[in-house]
């Protein structure tokens, strides 16, 4: 049955030799072995030679270039022996002489066995590619000469940020090879300080395909570093992806050291600066201010808690803030909290913060003073009014540098430093029961005075020109004297309010001021109080003998409560911090005026 389809085998055979050879391009094909069966008319042409030469024993010898024949030998047998397609690049004698490069696709063929019976190959002519390779390569090569002569530093990224090419001077900088540079952990190239963020960066500028600029400090080959300054640009194909990446990288070290010269410059300046203008709100320079001054430059570096006390209106706060300023934490927050202004209710949790719906009104968390001034300073203005359970609360936190949110058992820790304020009499309180003796000892590690502005006479003066300066530049005006008897005034006065009360009246003097010459009423500075009797019945010869006879009249008539609508305070029209601290300085103790 089967020789009756010889002849048609055949001529379908013939016919695909027809078409193959119908074909411009090389087709070979070979045995399973290798061995060359066939070459269509395309190949025979371009080669010059006949299927004769084809079968000949040393045909590949003469056909393929000296220097590719064993390389082939060994890529085509591992290939052969795999049986998977496969390609090669070539050189193949033409029929002039000429080599030319073939690539040259394999493909193996097998039967329904899947037994392999044949190999096919075709042949596609590749020289002018190869030779604009080789024109490229050259081109490179030049290139890369051209930069290893450039004292920048001249690097090559692949699109994923792979390192490719150094030029020389950058490799003799780190005192490496190319290969050893390819292979080096950016730990061993880079400043550890800036590798870490290189490592964090890189990806997404990489990722952005736009040019960018970075600073950082390269490893010389002894060991140290230098600043330099890369720009990076990509290299972008014909779809806009990226292909390459290259840096430019320049020596900034001189540039760096000049700018930490003037960072250090500037910095002692501004140190200066603060020395002399920190306490521009603390004006003077009395000895008893400058005692005060002394204090705040001594404790502000450390972090110890500070007490602050005097009379109301001496500027206990500006203090607070002078300390800040000159401390480790005067980058950080600087918060205030009026201990007597917030009611004892809510004290807790304006300190310490609280959870949602730990009491009425408590619709969300807040967090309190204490985590709000973390790594910084927290001013406790009025310590002395402190709630007693608030007291212990505090004094947990001065102990355990943590706190507990109203509502919640969870500690917070909390990095801060105290600084308390009071106009009381905080040992009178404690040996009263008033105020918790652990505490006063916990705030009163580093105790501050500020002294009344009638132990500073000699300041007045310099004060009054500041502040007169200062209010009448808000109200637009232009006021260059000061009356000499308005400064003898000034100091001949007592200041029950302190320079609070001498900024009030210079403030409404100075609005009611119209021309360049400052002056005020001299009403404004008598004593005003309560028009009861005198217990002293004699003539008052002295500003204090007045002020005491007032203030016992008061007393006596208030059967000594100093506090409240009829309490001697209210009765002489000024604050009871005020009426407790005058009291003390008088030395008159109310119990004298209490009833029996």
């Amino acid at each position: 049955m089967s020789l009756p389809l010889l002849p048609a085998v055949k001529a379908s055979e013939q016919e695909v030799r027809a078409i193959v050879d119908a074909i411009p391009h090389a087709i070979s094909v070979y045995s399973p072995d290798g061995a060359f069966l066939y070459v269509n008319r395309a190949g025979l042409e371009f080669a010059g030679i006949t299927m004769h030469d084809v079968v000949a024993p040393q045909f590949r010898a003469w056909l393929y270039h000296p220097d590719d024949i064993d390389r082939l030998r060994d890529e085509r047998a591992r290939a052969f022996s795999r049986g998977v397609p496969f390609e090669t690049e070539q050189r193949v004698r033409r029929q002039d002489g000429e080599y030319r490069w073939v690539l040259v696709r394999h493909y193996p063929l097998r039967d329904e066995n899947g037994q392999l019976t044949r190999w096919y190959a075709t042949g596609e002519d590749i020289h002018e590619r190869k030779r604009a390779e080789d024109k490229i390569r050259q081109s490179e090569q030049q290139l890369r000469q051209m930069l290893d002569l450039t004292p920048l530093h001249i690097t090559e990224f692949g699109a994923d940020g792979s390192r490719l090419y150094n030029n020389q001077a950058a490799l003799d900088y780190h005192g490496m090879t190319l290969e050893e540079w390819q292979a080096a952990d950016l730990q061993s190239l880079v400043h550890p300080q800036d590798a870490e963020r290189l490592r964090r960066e890189q990806p997404t500028k990489f990722a952005s395909a736009a040019p960018y600029e970075i600073e950082a400090r390269l490893k010389r080959g002894d060991g140290q570093y230098r600043w330099f300054l890369a720009r990076f640009k990509p290299v972008l194909d014909g779809q806009g992806r990226v292909t390459r990446w290259y840096a430019a990288a320049t020596d900034i070290e001189d540039r760096k050291q000049v700018e930490q010269h003037v960072h250090d410059e500037n910095l002692a300046l501004r140190e200066q600066i603060d020395q002399a203008f920190m306490f521009e709100e603390i004006v003077g320079s009395s000895p008893a201010l400058k005692t005060v001054v002394a204090s705040i430059v001594k404790v502000a570096p450390t972090e110890s808690t500070v007490l602050v006390t005097g009379e109301t209106g001496t500027g206990k706060e500006l203090i607070a803030r002078a300390i800040h300023k000159r401390s480790r934490r005067s980058g950080h927050a600087f918060i205030t909290v009026n201990c007597s202004a917030i009611p004892a209710s809510l004290i807790a949790s304006e300190l310490f913060g609280h959870e949602k719906g730990a009491f009425t009104g408590a619709l969300q968390q807040r967090r309190g003073r204490f985590e709000l001034a973390h790594a910084g300073t927290i001013f406790l203005d009025e310590i002395g009014d402190l709630p007693a359970e608030t007291q212990i609360a505090l004094l947990r936190v001065l102990q355990e540098r943590e706190i507990e949110r109203v509502g919640s058992s969870r500690a917070i820790p909390v990095d801060v430093r105290v600084i308390a304020a009071t106009n009381r009499d905080l040992e009178a309180a404690v040996a009263s029961g008033a105020f918790r003796q652990d505490l006063y000892y916990r705030l009163n590690v580093f105790p501050i005075r500020n002294p009344p502005l009638r132990e500073r006479v000699e300041d007045i003066p310099v004060l009054v020109e500041y502040l007169v300066e200062r209010y009448a530049k808000k109200a637009g005006k232009s006021i260059r004297k000061i009356k000499k008897q308005t400064l003898e005034l000034f100091q001949a006065y007592d200041w029950p309010g302190n320079v609070r009360e001498l900024q009030n009246v210079i403030e409404r003097a100075v609005v009611l001021c119209e021309g360049d010459l400052f002056v005020i009423d001299s009403s404004w500075l008598q004593v005003r109080g309560s028009s009861a009797p005198s217990h002293a019945g004699g003539k008052v010869t002295t500003l204090s003998a007045g002020e005491r006879a007032l203030i016992e009249a008061a007393l006596g008539e208030a059967n000594g409560r100093i506090s409240g609508p009829s309490g001697a305070a209210a009765k002489l029209g000024i604050p009871r911090q005020t009426l407790e601290s005058k009291m003390r300085a008088l030395k008159i103790d109310r119990r004298a005026f209490q009833a029996r």
